[in-house]
C-alpha cells in the first residue's frame, strides 16, 4: 500500500468516527512512525509502506477512532516549542497555558531579581506533566524553580521531562503549596494552572479520557483556587505574583476571591489572569 492510498483510507476511516482533525491525525501517526517528515510523505505518495508499519498504523488509528486523544498514542505532544512526555497520568498542556509563560517572561525578564545570590524564585502549582514549570526554568535562565503536585504519578512524568530538558528542578508531592511551606517564604511568582472545569460542564470524548481530578474543579471550577490563596493568607509563603488560568466566564468571580486577600488584578488575556499582592 502506498502512503497516499493508507492516508486516504485512515482519513476516512477517521472522519466516520467524528473526528474534526482526520487528515492532520492520520499524517502525524504516518511521520511518526515511517520517520519521515510532512514534506517528504506529501511529496512521494506513491511511497511504498511496509507490512509491520502498516500493521502499527492500523493499530493506532483505531485507538485515535476510540477518541483517545492523539498525545496519549505518540507518548508525546508540544508545548511551546518544545517536546514533552505525555501518557494517560497527565494532562495534556494546551496551548492557551503558552500565554502564562509569555506573561510571566514579561513580569521579571526586565526586572532585577531580589538580589543576585537570590534569582527569582517560581513554584509551579499542580505541575503535572511538568510543561509549565520546565518551560519557565529554561525561558528565564537562572531562575530556582519549585513544582508540586498531589499526585505521585504526575511528578513521575514531570521528572522524566526534567530529564529529557536537562533541567534542575525541585519536585514535591503534597496538597497545592502545602509542600512549600518549609521551603521558603518568598516567591517571586506562583504558576497556577489548576483544575477549572465545573463539574457539570460537558466535555468532549478525548478529554474524557484525560484524568478527571486534572480538569474538574467543583460545581463553579474554582474549588482549588480559593483554596490556594486561602494557603496564602495564612501560610507563610508569600509571593508578588499569582498567574492563573480559567474561563474567561469565571475571570470575575475568581478576581474577587484574589482581592478578598490582598491581591489586585494587574493583566488579563485570555485564558490568562495575573494577580499582584498590593502594599
Amino acid at each position: 500500500m502506498t502512503v497516499n492510498d493508507w492516508l486516504v483510507g485512515a482519513s476516512n476511516k477517521l472522519e466516520a468516527a467524528g473526528i474534526g482533525t482526520a487528515r492532520l491525525d492520520s499524517l502525524v501517526l504516518l511521520e511518526d512512525v515511517t520517520k519521515k517528515d510532512r514534506a517528504h510523505l506529501l511529496a512521494h505518495p506513491e511511497m511504498a509502506l511496509q507490512i509491520a508499519s502498516l500493521k502499527k498504523l492500523d493499530a493506532l488509528v483505531e485507538r485515535r477512532t476510540k477518541h483517545e486523544p492523539l498525545a496519549f498514542i505518540r507518548g508525546k505532544t508540544e508545548f511551546y516549542g518544545r517536546e514533552f512526555i505525555i501518557n494517560q497520568d497527565v494532562l495534556e498542556p494546551r496551548p492557551e497555558s503558552e500565554t502564562m509563560i509569555d506573561l510571566l517572561k514579561t513580569l521579571l525578564q526586565h526586572k532585577t531579581p531580589h538580589s543576585k545570590v537570590q534569582p527569582w524564585n517560581i513554584v509551579d502549582v499542580g505541575t503535572g506533566s511538568g510543561a509549565l514549570a520546565i518551560t519557565a526554568k529554561l525561558e528565564l535562565p537562572g531562575s530556582e524553580v519549585t513544582a508540586t503536585d498531589i499526585d505521585p504519578k504526575c511528578l513521575v512524568v514531570a521528572q522524566k521531562n526534567a530529564k529529557k530538558h536537562e533541567v534542575d528542578i525541585k519536585f514535591l508531592q503534597g496538597n497545592l503549596l502545602e509542600p512549600v511551606f518549609a521551603l521558603c517564604t518568598q516567591t517571586s511568582a506562583l504558576l497556577c494552572n489548576l483544575p477549572y472545569i465545573p463539574d457539570n460542564y460537558k466535555i468532549n470524548q478525548a478529554a474524557a479520557m484525560e484524568p478527571r481530578q486534572a480538569i474538574f474543579g467543583g460545581p463553579d471550577g474554582l474549588d482549588l483556587y480559593r483554596q490556594i490563596f486561602d494557603q496564602l493568607n495564612r501560610g507563610s509563603v508569600r509571593t508578588q505574583f499569582v498567574l492563573t488560568e480559567s474561563l474567561p466566564t469565571q475571570h470575575l468571580v475568581l478576581e474577587d476571591i484574589a482581592k478578598k486577600v490582598g491581591f489586585k488584578l494587574q493583566k488579563s488575556e485570555d485564558f490568562i489572569q495575573v494577580f499582584r499582592l498590593e502594599g
